[in-house]
């Protein structure tokens, strides 16, 4: 993943995949699955290595609390696919003293690196919150909007991540519910979830700058994860979510 080519093969082997993804296909490429694997791996190392001086709480963080495992659980789905066609890493703080809350189990804002052939992205921000916590995001933001606009207002904000939050994942049609729908931005507040992206060509993934322009991605994510995240702080933490992508 340090490289060129083992990125184009990351990229060549789940392009495959997503062609052939059976077990008997899989078991005959294996080999090619652990040598991806174990690039994305490193990748990861180094990527919370560095943003371990761009935010210390990532520190503790080790590869295996950040990325998925390959195989999808199918036993609820009526998708059965047994495998992921993409590699992800989400390097995201979480309760002191209690591991299973980093990471990708975390619930709080992070800095999550997404690896699929055409579909490659970073994205921060929080993702599918729960009840209260979505109702907590929301007063947060409707008592220091100040503070949302700055962010929104730089330069580095509007370079990757636009006007504002993700709405792909769905907003209210109406204010929700105890909120002023005459607030100056209610548009904010009816969002169901507080992510932020930006989508990254496969060009650009396969370059030896990668790492470098995704440091850069995540400086400018920096601001926001922290304004949402200080909401653990302010209103307590908030159950995890396990493999929750």
């Amino acid at each position: 993943m340090h490289g060129e080519t083992e990125m184009r093969d990351t990229l060549n082997f789940l392009a495959e995949l997503a062609c052939n993804n059976n077990k008997v296909w899989f078991d005959e490429n294996r080999a090619r699955y652990q040598a991806c694997r174990e690039h994305f791996i490193a990748f990861a190392e180094e990527y919370i290595r560095r943003l371990s001086g761009l935010d210390p709480s990532l520190a503790p963080l080790q590869p295996k609390d950040c990325i998925w495992r390959i195989n999808r659980d199918i036993r609820f789905s009526a998708d059965k696919r047994p495998y992921k066609e993409w590699f992800g890493c989400f390097p995201a703080s979480g309760v002191p003293g209690q591991p299973k809350t980093w990471g990708k189990k975390s619930m709080r804002g992070g800095y999550y690196v997404h690896i699929q052939p055409g579909q490659c992205m970073f994205a921060g921000g929080i993702w599918d919150p729960g009840k209260e916590l979505l109702q907590a995001l929301r007063k947060e933001i409707e008592a220091n909007y100040e503070e949302v606009e700055e962010i929104m207002a730089s330069k580095q904000w509007k370079r990757y991540f636009g006007q504002d939050f993700d709405a792909y994942w769905g907003m209210l049609k109406k204010a929700p519910a105890g909120f002023d729908p005459n607030f100056k931005h209610i548009d904010w507040l009816k969002h169901k979830t507080y992510t932020f992206s930006v989508m990254l060509s496969d060009e650009e993934v396969c370059s030896p700058d990668f790492i470098d322009e995704i440091m850069d991605i995540a400086k400018a994510a920096k601001p926001m994860n922290d304004f949402l995240n200080y909401t653990f702080e302010e209103y307590g933490e908030f159950p995890s979510h396990c493999e929750r992508r």
